[in-house]
């Protein structure tokens, strides 16, 4: 996974959150981002990491979004690992 196509996958992610407004706001909530400033927020390859960071929160969010993406859900996974942070590891 290249950061180009793991930062466009994090935009698609972006987009597929804004389509609902409660996962949109709960993701605002999450992670105090601006609604006014998503757009320009989207060109920072470390606020796409935490877009993905909020869809892999939960098994239902990755497989929802996995399967509107016709992509593997491991491919949500690997685009994250690609994202600046996306190399810490995770001790959950």
């Amino acid at each position: 996974m290249t950061p180009k196509a793991a930062a466009e996958l994090a935009v698609s992610a972006l987009i597929w959150l804004s389509e609902e407004p409660d996962r949109m706001g709960a993701f605002l909530a999450q992670t105090g981002a601006d609604a006014a400033n998503i757009r320009a927020a989207a060109q920072d390859p470390a606020f796409l990491g935490a877009v993905l960071d909020f869809v892999l929160l939960s098994d239902e969010g990755v497989l929802a979004f996995a399967e509107q993406h016709q992509v593997p859900p491991e491919t949500i996974v690997a685009a994250r690992a690609a994202l600046p942070g996306g190399d810490l590891p995770n001790w959950t």
